[in-house]
C-alpha cells in the first residue's frame, strides 16, 4: 500500500481529498494535516510515501514546506493540489521536485489519473532496482509519470475536457460578480482564447449567464456569471 498524507487548511476539502484517495486501489490515507507544521511533523515521523499538498496554508506556503523538507533530507514524494495557478508557483513546484500539479477544483478522475501514474512510477523503479540503468530504463522511469489527457465528458464538444470545464465553473461559482474572459483566463492560468471557447459553450448550455458591459470604445465586453442549478 502507498501511504498518503493529505494536507489542506480546509477541513472539508481535506476530508473530500482523503475520500478520493481511499477510492483508488493501492492507496490509503495515513494522516491528514491542516498546516505546514503539522505536515512537517508527520513526514518527519516516517511512513509517508506521498504528500498531497495544498499551497495556501496558514503558517507557510506548501512550497516553503517542500523546501524545508528537502533541507532536512526528507525525500517524500509530493503532488501539489492547489488553487494556485500562476506560472511562477508552478515553476517553483517543478524545481522543488513535485511530481504532479493538480489545479483546484478537480474531478476524482483527474486525481486518480495522477495517483495511477505515481503508482506506475514506483513499480517501474522497483523493477529497475538500484543498479546502473540504461537510457531505455531511464526513459521508462520518466515516462511512467506521463498522464493521458482526460477525454471529453458526455455532452462536451470535441476538444473540451471535464477538468478544464470544472476549473472554469469553480472560478465563476466563487466570484462575487460577473467576469470577463480575460479575468477568467487570469484566474485559471488558461489562455484567453481557451477561456472564451469554454465560456461560450457553458453559456449556450445554460450554465452561465451572459451580460454586456459597454465602455468608452463602444464595443461591449462580454461578462459571465454562474447560474445556480
Amino acid at each position: 500500500m502507498i501511504d498518503v498524507l493529505v494536507v489542506d487548511d480546509d477541513f472539508r476539502v481535506a476530508e473530500i481529498n482523503a475520500k478520493y484517495v481511499g477510492k483508488v486501489p493501492g492507496f490509503r490515507v495515513a494522516a491528514r494535516a491542516h498546516s505546514a507544521a503539522q505536515a512537517l511533523t508527520a513526514v518527519q515521523g516516517g511512513g509517508i510515501d506521498l504528500v498531497l499538498l495544498d499551497h495556501y496554508l496558514p503558517d507557510r506556503t506548501g512550497l516553503e514546506l517542500v523546501h524545508r523538507m528537502r533541507e532536512q533530507g526528507i525525500g517524500t514524494d509530493v503532488i501539489m493540489i492547489t488553487a494556485a495557478c500562476d506560472v511562477t508557483t508552478v515553476q517553483q513546484a517543478m524545481r522543488l521536485g513535485a511530481l504532479h500539479y493538480l489545479v483546484k477544483p478537480f474531478t476524482f478522475a483527474a486525481l486518480r489519473t495522477r495517483l495511477d501514474s505515481y503508482a506506475a512510477l514506483r513499480r517501474t523503479v522497483d523493477r529497475v532496482g538500484c543498479h546502473g540503468v540504461a537510457q531505455e530504463q531511464v526513459d521508462r522511469i520518466f515516462g511512467a509519470l506521463r498522464t493521458t489527457p482526460a477525454p471529453s465528458a458526455p455532452g462536451l464538444p470535441s476538444g473540451h475536457s471535464e477538468p478544464t470545464t470544472d476549473l472554469i465553473c469553480g472560478v465563476l461559482h466563487r466570484a462575487d460578480h460577473p467576469l470577463s474572459a480575460h479575468e477568467v483566463a487570469a484566474r485559471t492560468g488558461l489562455s484567453r482564447s481557451t477561456a472564451q471557447r469554454y465560456l461560450r459553450h457553458l453559456e449556450q448550455a445554460g450554465r452561465l449567464r451572459l451580460s454586456l458591459r459597454y465602455g468608452d470604445t463602444g464595443r461591449p465586453e462580454h461578462r459571465y456569471a454562474w447560474v445556480a442549478p
